[in-house]
């Protein structure tokens, strides 16, 4: 266990410790212990994608009702990346909290499976790959520190079934990490950046309406099994968004794309904008035509 203290990405009162996977950690949280529920009351979750995909799966809802209904967007940093957050009662209490405990347990987020620890990710700079260790966190109000039972922080992450969600949200996590480590360097995203960025993350519905569209079916070239794969595969699609947002983003080319096929939207689209603003000349010349002629008294339209 080291000393190091550590900035948290969310907001608590304490200062976190860091820990590896092989440090012991002290800590058992169950129906008896006399916090319970204590820190669902006042919860502050942010989600990762998976974490949403598991969500709206075990509740039955398409992601945009779940996002609508469940969750709360928040800037993740200055450049404005958007994030999203588990949407509380007015008194902060979560949601899916009970009084026998969380209503989706078995699928309930990283940071709920996480606590009192959390992950610790790090990048070098110039290093596609992320660093991993962990933290603890001792708040007042939690006496699950105060139980007999003492594990590895390992051990403690396969009990959670944090594990998975850890493997499945890695790529987003250096996507995020790589937007942080290289500052200015990488400029603020535009805004059909941002857009894409929360769609592959946290919208897969529409994002899946995206990714099957004529549009971008003539864009790139992807085979008809991705096709039928991600058409009702989340998880594919969510592991797809990662590669799209790093070559979109960062320009880490891994999606093959169709020859000529950006130069040709660029005409298509210069094409359009030329039709709209002749279509718009004529509408204006139109209402001028009416206004003289309701001036003068006359139908525009009437023969002389």
């Amino acid at each position: 266990m080291s000393d190091e203290k550590f900035e948290l990405p969310f907001n608590s009162p304490v200062s976190p410790l860091r820990l590896e996977a092989g440090d012991k950690l002290q800590f058992r949280c169950h129906r008896g212990v006399s916090c319970w529920n204590e820190c669902c009351s006042h919860a502050d979750v942010t989600l990762a994608p998976y974490d949403i995909i598991r969500l709206k799966q075990a509740i039955g809802l398409s992601t945009r009702d779940f996002l609508k209904k469940h969750t709360v967007p928040f800037e993740l940093d200055a450049s404005g990346m958007p994030g999203i957050k588990l949407r509380t009662e007015n008194s902060g209490a979560c949601l899916f909290m009970t009084d026998d405990g969380c209503s989706v347990y078995e699928n309930r987020p990283t940071a709920c499976r996480y606590y009192p620890s959390g992950l610790l990710s790090m990048r070098t700079i110039g290093k596609n790959t992320d660093e991993r260790h962990f933290l603890l966190i001792r708040e007042d109000h939690c006496k699950g520190h105060l139980e007999d039972q003492v594990q590895t922080v390992q051990a403690f992450r396969e009990d959670q079934g944090v594990v998975e969600y850890d493997d499945y949200n890695r790529e987003w996590y250096v996507i995020l990490l790589k937007k942080r480590s290289s500052g200015p360097a990488i400029g603020k995203p535009s805004n059909l950046s941002l857009q894409l960025f929360f769609m592959a993350s946290y919208d897969m519905d529409r994002f899946r309406r995206f990714v099957t569209s004529d549009s971008f079916r003539k864009t790139y070239e992807l085979s008809d099994e991705f096709y039928e794969t991600v058409e009702t595969d989340d998880v594919a699609l969510m592991q797809f968004g990662f590669k799209l947002m790093r070559q979109v983003l960062y320009g880490e080319i891994e999606i093959p794309e169709v020859e000529g096929a950006w130069q040709k939207r660029a005409e298509e689209r210069k094409e359009i904008l030329k039709m709209r603003r002749e279509i718009e000349a004529i509408e204006h010349e139109k209402s001028r035509e009416a206004e003289i002629s309701a001036a003068l008294g006359g139908d525009p339209d009437e023969p002389t």
